[in-house]
């Protein structure tokens, strides 16, 4: 998947369109996010021994992952994202995310 916990991402198409927001679960099966702020509903609860109160809360809802772009932390753009191989640890080589405005590695 091309986005991961804690990215930036910038929501292109549903409701939230525009928004911005930190990822804060990927649920990879799904193909779906959780982003702060973005997809906010209200949730009518019972009162229970956690929430004592009970009411009105509101929750992020998950979108799906084709609906964001990244923010590449080094040119603050929203960019799709390629992949590259560098060499890791002994002969092993690793996948690196790499911004397709600027080419630079993240």
């Amino acid at each position: 998947m091309h986005v991961h916990k804690n990215d930036m991402v910038l929501v292109i198409s549903g409701n939230s369109r525009g928004k911005t927001g930190r990822v804060l679960r990927v649920v990879r099966a799904k193909g779906r996010l959780l982003i702060e702020g973005v997809n906010v509903r209200k949730r009518h609860t019972k009162p229970t021994q956690k929430i004592p109160a009970g009411g009105i809360l509101e929750r992020e809802q998950s979108v799906n992952a084709s609906n964001v772009m990244v923010i590449c932390p080094k040119c603050n753009n929203a960019s799709r994202v390629g992949y590259t191989t560098v060499a890791g640890v002994g002969s092993r080589k690793q996948k690196m995310r790499v911004c397709k405005n600027c080419n630079e590695m993240f």
